[in-house]
């Protein structure tokens, strides 16, 4: 076996672990974008646990074979990236989709993904995208609690001092 084909199966593999590593992956196309355009990206994706690579397109789709995942063929052509969002599955979407956004680029743009081992479409994507963070969700839980728990003690607070006369 040729060490190049060694070095590609293995790069494959590596791919294969992120996608089942990931909690969500998505492909990006991101023709036209200056190096300081990326390199800002790269910089926010960093930042939030986010891996964003540029990965061979025949790469991907090898190991999108061996993962049984299909309807990604036809996104797997010209420059790609892919974001693996470890951590939750929003961060990735959203942070691609707040980057466009704030820069108003048309250069770049989300094509679809894999979310829990299936892919999605860009319109999947970007819903996903405008979903809160986790860190949001977990707050707006504790918020809730807290304020209906609030609510009950001085409900009974109330009682208590209509009881004992103090009103």
């Amino acid at each position: 076996m040729s060490k190049n084909r060694e070095v590609k199966e293995q790069v494959v593999a590596d791919i294969i672990e992120k996608f089942k590593n990931a909690q969500s992956v998505a492909f990006v196309s991101y023709s036209g974008l200056t190096v300081e355009q990326v390199t800002n990206l790269r910089k926010l994706c960093r930042e939030s646990d986010v891996s964003y690579c540029v990965l061979k397109n025949r790469l991907v789709k090898r190991a999108l074979d061996e993962l049984k995942i299909e309807g990604a063929d036809d996104l797997l052509n010209g420059p790609n990236a892919f974001v693996f969002s470890m951590k939750d599955a929003v961060s990735g979407p959203k942070i691609v989709s707040e980057f466009i956004e704030k820069n108003k680029l048309n250069s770049l743009k989300l094509t679809g993904g894999i979310l829990e081992g299936k892919f999605e479409d860009v319109a999947t994507m970007e819903k996903l995208a405008k979903m809160p963070s986790r860190e949001v969700l977990l707050a707006r839980l504790v918020g809730s609690m807290s304020a209906t728990i609030g609510n009950f003690v001085r409900v009974v607070e109330a009682v208590r001092k209509k009881m004992a006369g103090e009103e």
